[in-house]
């Protein structure tokens, strides 16, 4: 190859002159030095430092830009400076890769020979054409240096001469063989360039989340593309790549959705599954574990099904709801897990059995809610108990004896046992000088009943009393419609029922206590009433329990029992329901409005002497003269719970929350029957505040352990 310039040879003019004798001969030389043949011969063989992407946008033109960049050789001619050629192998391979991401082949590469004058790409960026005159060596070459090294010389020192950008925000490659400060602000001009398009592409995207109909989550595309984390799986920042697998189409709604919209859709699992989304992410467990979302599911798993409920229907609560209180910031999640866990006590049959000793006598009747336990007695009293610490703290009427008959010692059978047994301290005669009330029973209190206003008691002295609970428990007025022992009594908002061992039924004004209608038509005692509204169902010892119209006195259906006479009732809020049980010892269940027999619980082995239905749980429980306590579920009518001879004689008397049972007993002893003793969190659960826990533990000691 000669030095100087040759004549150029006529050319049509179509292509134009070749202003650069020597362009065919370079191209000749590049054609030969690019073989891979020769390329391996050379000794020793230099890596090609590749990056498998394509350029971001514009980055393309600027490679060509830097292909044409000459470089500054020191001449013989002091301040002459002669355009040296530098090929860049590694970056006309990302060339073509990003011309062939874009559909472009590229059939040649150009060169630029010696003499030749750069021309920058009208789209290259100013940075670009500052660096044109600027030399990417850091060592000037002396002058007796060659001013031109050979072709595989150069395509050496190419693959490592030229800045590589970064992907995303990382640093660029700088080359090795250490550049002017020129070559790192072009890289750095770059790699600038790129996170300017990513980010005008998010600003891009959060305009459109926020002129869509956020609220709705209309018009939410579901199918979106990342195109951010597409184009990296591609290595390229020019084209979004559309995956062929349904895969990478899925987004995640905990990003992509309102946190809103998000949580509502979280609060239609289960809470299984609630609790399996908490591990998918951070933004997951946030949202499912948001208090709202638990509220929903606990209300959905425990809140009592929505029933038509009779107007004028009573209003009391036997036992508490387990629903918390209604203040702000509850531990929703946290109460759920309770309630699982009293739930599965209850299938596995572990409670605390804490025995009441106070009665001189047979306990006939109880009734409780979170605060208070009140319970009827053979000795014409009714005590007043305090429902945490189980202490007794009031007595209403005269007892009958002045020393009370001891209890009989419990003994061991077999079945389920309590895990834990305690006794209350019998109570001390410091509470028996008390000053004599105006009105009291002189006899037995076979059954009592209280709201939030009057409690009122039935005795075997053939009277009830109306006590005023917000004026201390003072007695209001006696009544006496019967002519034998009143045996049960319920009341509602207007009247009052009563049942006696007369065969008959009477119905009162609960305000002025005038008898309105004296319910005739049992051929035996009525053991049991319960009122809804206008309706009213006994159970009579002629086997036959009755439905009655109390606007008109009549009696509208009859449910008869297989065999002998009926003991206990129930009718459930909704008037739909019908329980009823006896000395056959099966429970039935009745269709209130057709008189069809639904269903028969079995197991007890003698007379079933009480019954209570607990609607808002679905169950309904039985106390027995076998001195088993059982509960069923209404559902499906399984057995839930056995629990035989917690107490020495007769169950009298059984009613139940979601946490507990309370029964009475023949042998003067009230068992609390507790599936959330020292369960943590069941204090989360009551509607009022609950007692500070050491001041409860400090009440709690004073309990015995008994056998």
């Amino acid at each position: 190859m000669s030095s100087g310039p040759k004549k150029a040879a006529a050319r049509p003019a179509s292509q134009g002159v070749n202003r650069f004798p020597e362009e065919e001969e370079s191209k000749d030389v590049l054609v030969n030095a690019l073989d891979p043949a020769s390329i391996a011969g050379m000794t020793p063989q230099i890596p090609i430092r590749r990056r498998p992407r394509a350029s971001f946008s514009g980055f393309s033109h600027a490679v060509s830009d830097f292909r044409t960049i000459p470089q500054r050789v020191a001449s013989q001619k002091k301040g002459a400076v002669v355009a040296n050629n530098m090929y860049r192998y590694d970056l006309g391979s990302l060339h073509e890769t990003a011309q062939t991401t874009h559909g472009k082949a590229t059939d040649e590469l150009s060169v630029w020979d010696e003499g030749s004058h750069p021309h920058p790409h009208p789209k290259a960026p100013g940075w670009l054409r500052r660096c044109v005159s600027t030399t990417f060596r850091h060592r000037r070459r002396t002058f007796d240096s060659p001013t031109r090294p050979s072709t595989a010389k150069r395509i050496q020192n190419d693959t490592c001469c030229m800045p590589i950008s970064a992907i995303g925000a990382s640093p660029p490659t700088l080359p090795e063989n250490g550049t002017s400060g020129a070559a790192a602000r072009a890289a750095a001009a770059a790699q600038n360039e790129m996170l300017d398009y990513l980010r005008k592409y998010k600003k891009d995207r959060r305009e459109r989340k926020v002129r869509g109909d956020t609220e709705s989550g209309v018009g939410i595309d579901t199918r979106s593309v990342d195109m951010e984390s597409n184009m990296a799986r591609r290595g390229s920042l020019l084209v979004p790549y559309y995956s062929q697998d349904p895969a990478d189409y899925w987004s995640d709604p905990a990003c992509e959705l309102p946190k809103e919209l998000f949580t509502q859709i979280l609060s239609y699992l289960d809470a299984p599954s609630l609790i399996n989304s908490e591990l998918v992410s951070w933004r997951w467990y946030v949202s499912a574990s948001d208090p709202l979302v638990w509220k929903q599911i606990f209300h959905s798993d425990f809140r009592p099904q929505t029933q038509t409920i009779p107007e004028n229907s009573p209003d009391f609560q036997i036992g508490g709801r387990g629903m918390g209180n209604t203040r702000p910031g509850q531990d929703w999640k946290r109460m759920w897990k309770v309630r699982k866990a009293l739930h599965q006590r209850w299938i596995d049959n572990h409670a605390a059995a804490i025995y009441l000793e106070g009665h001189y006598d047979s306990v006939y009747c109880v009734q409780f809610d979170e605060d208070k336990i009140l319970t009827g007695s053979r000795d014409r009293t009714i005590r007043i108990w305090d429902a945490r610490t189980y202490r007794c703290t009031r007595i209403l009427g005269v007892p009958a004896k002045s020393h009370p008959t001891p209890s009989p010692p419990l003994t061991a059978n077999p079945g389920p046992r309590p895990f834990v047994r305690l006794s209350s301290q019998r109570l001390k005669m410091e509470l028996s000088p008390q000053v004599k009330p105006p009105l009291y029973h002189v006899g037995s209190i076979l059954c009592l009943q209280y709201d939030d206003d009057i409690m009122i008691t039935g005795s075997s002295d053939c009277t009830c009393i109306v006590w005023d609970i917000k004026a201390d428990w003072k007695p209001i007025r006696r009544v006496r419609y019967h002519k034998a022992g009143v045996l049960d009594i319920c009341f509602d908002k207007k009247h009052v029922v009563s049942c006696s061992k007369d065969t008959s039924v009477c119905l009162w004004d609960r305000q002025t206590g005038e008898q309105i209608h004296r319910l005739s038509g049992h051929r035996g005692p009525v053991n049991a009433v319960q009122l809804r509204g206008n309706l009213a169902v006994s159970a009579s010892g002629d086997g036959v329990a009755k439905l009655w119209n109390l606007v008109s006195g009549s009696c509208v259906k009859e449910f008869p029992s297989k065999e002998r006479g009926m003991a206990c009732v129930e009718f459930s809020l909704d008037s739909l329901t019908i329980f009823a049980g006896g000395n056959d010892q099966v429970i039935y269940q009745f269709d209130a409005s057709t008189g069809e027999l639904l269903r028969e619980f079995r197991g007890h082995s003698d007379l079933v002497r009480s019954l209570h239905l607990d609607s808002a749980n679905g169950r309904v429980v039985s106390g027995s003269y076998d001195t088993s306590v059982r509960a069923f579920d209404i559902r499906t009518g399984n057995s839930i719970v056995e629990l035989t001879a917690w107490t020495t004689s007769w169950i009298l008397s059984a009613k139940l929350d979601y946490r507990r049972i309370i029964a009475t007993s023949q042998d003067g002893r009230v068992v609390v029957i507790d599936f959330g003793y020292q369960l943590p969190g069941t204090e989360l659960l009551e509607q009022h505040p609950r007692l500070d826990m050491d001041s409860l533990s400090d009440e709690l000691a004073l309990l015995k352990v008994n056998g």
